[in-house]
Order: C-alpha cells, then structure tokens, then sequence
C-alpha cells in the first residue's frame, strides 16, 4: 500500500475505535470521549498494540505514518494551548486579586510541595530522570506536573456541570487561569538553555516589541480579519519560541496570553475549542500513545503513578481547604473547588511531552504521568456532581 493509505488506515483507527468504545461504555460522567481518545491512543502505541502485534503495528504506523501524524498533532496541540491563553482573563483577576491570589497560590504551591517530595524519591532511583535533565529540572518538573490544573479541560467539564457562566464557575476560572500562567513560567525556567541564553533574551525581547504592536493592530481591525491575523501571530510566536530553546508551546501560550478574548466572538471562540477537540486532537492523543512504554515491568509505573496522583489530589483538597477557611467560603465549596482544580487531563500530558521531547523525564516517568492525569480528569465528574444537585424533597 501506498503511504498515503496507510495514513489513511491510521485515521480511521484513530477516530472510529475511541469512539465506538466511548458509546459503548455510554458513561460520560466517568470517561468522557476525550479520556477515552487518551486511552486508545496508549493502547495503540508500542507499550499495547506493538507489543501484542507487533507486525501490524510496524505497518500502520511506520516512520512516514508517523512523521505526518506528528505534524497534524503539532499543530492541534498549538492551537489548543493559544485558545487556553486566549481564555485567560486577567482583567477579572485583577479586579478580584485578593481572593484569586490567595486561591492561585495555594492551589499551586501546595501540590507543587508535595510532587516534588514525590520527584525526589523518584530521583532516588534510576530509570525516571532523563539524560539532559538535572536534578532539579527533574524534580520541579514532576511537581509542577502534580500542580498543573487543565484550563481548556476544566472548562468542558464544568460545561457538562451546568456551572461554567455561574458565579461559582468564573471564580474557578479565576483560579486556574492566573495558575496556567505560572504553570507554564516555569516550564520556560526548567528549559532555559544557558548556551542558549542570548537566543531566549533576543526572543523575549522581540516578543514584547510584536506583542504591543500586534496589540494595537488587533483593535483596529474587523472582526473577520482577526482570526487570521491571529493565526498568523500564534505561527510566528510558536516558531520563535522553538527557535530560542522555549519549546513552541511556550510560545503558543504566550500568543494567546497576550490576546484579548473579547476581541472575538464567544461563541465562535467555543466552537473553534470544540472543533480542534472534534478533528484534531485525536490525533495528538495517538502521537501521545506513540510514547507510551512499559520498560519497567508495569508494575512500577502503576505504583509511581498512584503515588503521583495522591499528591496531586491530596495537594488540591489541602490547598481549596485552606483558601476557604481563609477567605470564608460557604459549606461544601472547597470540596467542589478543590476537586475541578486537580483536573489535569490535556494541559499535563502537553506538560510532560515536552519534558519527554527535552529528556528531563524518562518514557518511564511520562507513562506514570500519563496515567495519573488520565484518572484524576476521571474522578472530577463523579467527585463533584453530587455536590452540585439539589437535595431531594422528602
């Protein structure tokens, strides 16, 4: 066959098995069809399908499948970080600052403090830090993968909630968005490249200049023109990141965080969400899997990835805890706070791909990072639905 058949074939697979799986199960409150795309695509990567067919797996996915895979979930994975900074309403978190920095630094350091007493056991041992990784790298990576709340993520779910547009929703919203620009701060520190450091400052700098004049165009032009030109901006930005060492999703975040979301539509904002959601990031769910090995027997990682997961969840409770005793929260407040706080799902996993892709983390320690984010964005639903309905009449 042809490589473009074969792509072809891949496609298929990719978008028909997760969700002929995800009807078939028919439980959205636990697996929504985005964690189900996430676990199709470990289960057709070399960790599942390569090892229990490995010929097949060899002919579906051979290098030049995969190369054009890749490119497709490159893209995905950019748009999707440029719409989560577009998202960001800093306006709202100014107005509001005392509560929201309260709230955003506990619900970060907390278990930031606890995943890196976890990477450090980690680092312990061999096999979890990557080669190009110092030990600090490695350690505050693994932390701020236990801290990192999934913005774009967490807006689904608490669409599925009915509690998005409530005053509830827009303070969670307040919350993870001033943590997102930390979150991805400190990825910039963990891969600042001394040998690089000329590059990076020549990069920022520009970045500064572009971003205040991109910021004077975008209001003077139509709204029919700013999509594009938005796209535009979003390419060169991700192309310089990449350029100076940042890694492109620095980049991307940055194009959006500069980006005023009332400068477009809602509505189409949310539709062009769903829409990379709907017919791309299926795509990049399956480069992820692509990752996904078991060199440490499977045991291991299971056992890593629980350890990871109840200091993320531990960490969020403890920190939603604290916020409202400090600032007087209502009665079951933190508790429904805390829980949509630690969803992690697509935010950790482009986290940890980049730490994979800059060898600060072994595919050991992805796979565990992997699994820990696929079961915290699937205990969010059912932790919190039942806080939210109305008690029964007797």
């Amino acid at each position: 066959m042809s490589t473009i058949e074969v792509f072809l074939i891949a496609m298929l697979i990719i978008f028909s098995l997760p969700y002929l799986v995800w009807r078939l199960l028919n439980r959205d409150d636990v697996a929504p069809l985005v964690v189900v795309q996430i676990l199709a695509g470990i289960v057709l990567g070399p960790g599942v399908l390569g090892a229990l067919l490995p010929e097949h797996y060899a002919f579906v996915f051979r290098p030049a499948v995969v190369q054009s895979l890749n490119g497709i979930a490159w893209w995905a994975v950019i748009l999707f970080v440029w719409i989560a900074g577009i998202e960001l309403d800093l306006r709202q978190a100014w107005r509001h600052r005392r509560e929201t920095g309260i709230t955003a630094a506990l619900a970060l350091g907390v278990p930031l403090l606890l995943g890196c007493a976890a990477g450090a056991a980690m680092a312990v041992w061999p096999g979890w830090r990557g080669e190009q990784g110092a030990p600090w790298q490695f350690v505050l990576g693994v932390g701020m993968a236990c801290a990192v709340t999934a913005l774009p993520i967490l807006i689904l779910l608490m669409e599925k909630l009915e509690i998005l547009r409530q005053p509830l929703g827009q303070r969670i919203l307040r919350y993870a968005g001033l943590d997102d620009i930390a979150i991805w701060g400190v990825l910039a520190l963990i891969l600042l490249d001394w040998a690089r450091m000329g590059r990076q400052a020549a990069f920022l700098a520009a970045f500064i200049l572009a971003g205040w004049a991109f910021r004077r165009l975008m209001r003077r032009l139509p709204g029919r023109d700013r999509w594009y030109v938005g796209l535009i901006w979003l390419a060169a930005c991700s192309f310089g990141a990449d350029w100076a060492g940042l890694h492109f999703m620095v980049g991307a975040f940055l194009a959006g965080a500069v980006t005023d979301v009332d400068w477009f539509d809602q509505a189409q904002m949310d539709l062009l969400r769903h829409h990379v959601l709907l017919v791309l990031m299926p795509v990049f769910f399956l480069s992820t899997g692509l990752r996904t090995q078991w060199a440490l027997g499977g045991s291991m990682v299971f056992v890593v990835a629980a350890g990871l997961l109840a200091a993320a969840v531990v960490g969020k409770m403890l920190a939603a805890y604290l916020a409202g005793r400090i600032l007087g929260w209502a009665r079951g407040e933190a508790w429904i706070i805390g829980w949509l706080l630690q969803t992690k799902a697509l935010i950790m996993i482009i986290f940890a791909n980049i730490l994979l892709d800059k060898a600060v983390i072994t595919s050991d320690t992805f796979t565990a990072l992997l699994l820990m984010a696929v079961v915290s964005t699937m205990l969010t639903v059912p932790m919190v639905a039942p806080r939210l309905r109305p008690p029964a009449r007797i």
